[in-house]
């Protein structure tokens, strides 16, 4: 499979949901769903558990991803992902990453192979 890197530096490919949904396993999407249940506190249902990956322009995202500001952000900027955005280290991607130190990583070694300083 493809790797697929979102807005932010999260690896969609290596996502339970995006790989449930390509596989079209609704065995894991129950998986997923109860096993986020409890991990977040929040009710999923196996209908939940479908998503193209951050980057897509389609309808079929997890629920989250339809709001996410960083997603729109890129989106609206026309970038593939944050790393390859002028702005890049904004204050929402700086945010984000003192939670998410693999995203900011997957972000900074997509700057440096685009020739591009990561130290803003």
């Amino acid at each position: 499979m493809e790797k697929i890197i979102a807005h932010c530096g999260i690896t969609c490919s290596d996502c339970p949901t995006f790989k449930a949904t390509k596989m079209n396993d609704d065995a894991e999407r129950k998986r997923v769903a109860e096993l986020w249940t409890k991990e977040y506190g929040h009710p999923f249902k196996p209908e939940d558990i479908n998503c193209d990956g951050c980057v897509t322009r389609g309808t079929r995202v997890f629920n989250y991803t339809k709001i996410c500001e960083i997603r729109k952000c890129g989106q609206g900027r026309n970038v593939k992902n944050c790393a390859y955005c002028d702005d890049y280290k904004c204050e929402k991607i700086s945010k984000l990453h003192e939670q998410a130190p693999k995203a900011k990583e997957t972000l900074n070694e997509t700057r440096r192979s685009l020739g591009k300083d990561t130290k803003h």
